[in-house]
């Protein structure tokens, strides 16, 4: 549930603020009672004050933040841009409507007889990952807990149901701003002590086989000297193994920043997105001058 609210938080600040502006005009144009305008204005500016920070939070960290190809990418928080992978080992299925997909997001809606207003009964979020490429290098995209911006929404009906649908499609071009890491490859973690350990574990389980290698004198033991000589063997080939997993090609993740920073995913691209949020800040913040003025005057 709370990587579901953290989903759309980006979908309530635009629309819920909104209706919010136009629930608390109608209570105060319905509502005769005296200082009622006075507590509407001061909830607006509430409201349009945390809008506001909000929005202009997302324009700061879109702009501030330049686009990195994922084959050069540093490790930390980033921003990339790539297309979706059309692999039909990376699409996923809405349990809705079947649609073929990389994420989705549904609402079910009720409305009984006699209900003048569709009414909530269920939602869900896809949580499976799915692979971008920008040509330089391909990297998976962890979508939990992240901010799903614009994607493709559908509306269906079927008897007392309506059903809402929000999709990212395949082979589209996807701006992810997250926190990026490699797995494996050269930033593989490894420790030459604790796996030349394992591996002489490994050969006191072969007795004979330990004693044909490093038992130089055939006194039929292993003294100190053939122990370290075993030792040094060992350690030459885990620096030989750890050399050929530096070489391997890591793996490329991107995912919700542990720090908590801003973890968007969008079908727009880093200027479209930006300018989205740009407008909605100007507009959040004329509300707020307008109703923070008005109120000081009344």
């Amino acid at each position: 549930m709370f990587a579901m609210w953290n989903g759309l938080r980006g979908y309530y600040i635009e629309s819920i603020t909104s209706f919010a502006y136009l629930g608390i005009f109608a209570f105060a144009i319905n509502t005769r009672k005296q200082g009622t305008g006075v507590i509407s204005l001061a909830l607006i500016a509430a409201v349009s004050l945390f809008a506001w920070v909000a929005t202009h939070k997302r324009v700061r960290a879109i702009a501030d933040i330049a686009t990195s190809r994922i084959g050069s990418a540093a490790q930390g928080y980033v921003e990339l841009y790539g297309r979706a992978s059309v692999d039909p080992e990376n699409l996923i299925r809405s349990p809705l409507s079947g649609m073929a997909c990389i994420w989705f997001r549904y609402f079910v809606y009720s409305k009984n007889n006699g209900d003048r207003e569709w009414r909530e009964i269920n939602r869900g979020v896809s949580e499976s990952t799915f692979e971008i490429n920008d040509r330089t290098g391909k990297c998976v995209v962890d979508p939990d807990f992240a901010e799903v911006m614009s994607p493709e929404r559908r509306v269906s009906y079927q008897g007392e149901y309506k059903h809402v649908e929000e999709f990212l499609f395949a082979g589209s071009n996807i701006y992810v701003l997250g926190e990026f890491s490699t797995i494996g490859g050269a930033n593989s973690v490894l420790s030459v002590k604790e796996d030349v350990g394992e591996l002489l574990t490994e050969w006191k389980k072969d007795p004979a086989q330990l004693k044909k290698r490093f038992d130089l004198d055939g006194n039929g033991e292993i003294d100190l000297q053939e122990w370290e000589l075993a030792r040094r063997a060992a350690t030459r080939e885990i620096e030989l193994q750890h050399r050929e997993i530096r070489k391997e090609s890591g793996v490329h993740i991107i995912r919700a920043p542990r720090d908590r920073r801003l973890f968007l995913i969008s079908n727009m691209s880093p200027q479209k997105l930006r300018q989205r949020y740009l407008w909605w800040s100007y507009f959040h913040l004329a509300v707020l001058t307008v109703s923070t003025g008005a109120f000081f005057w009344l």
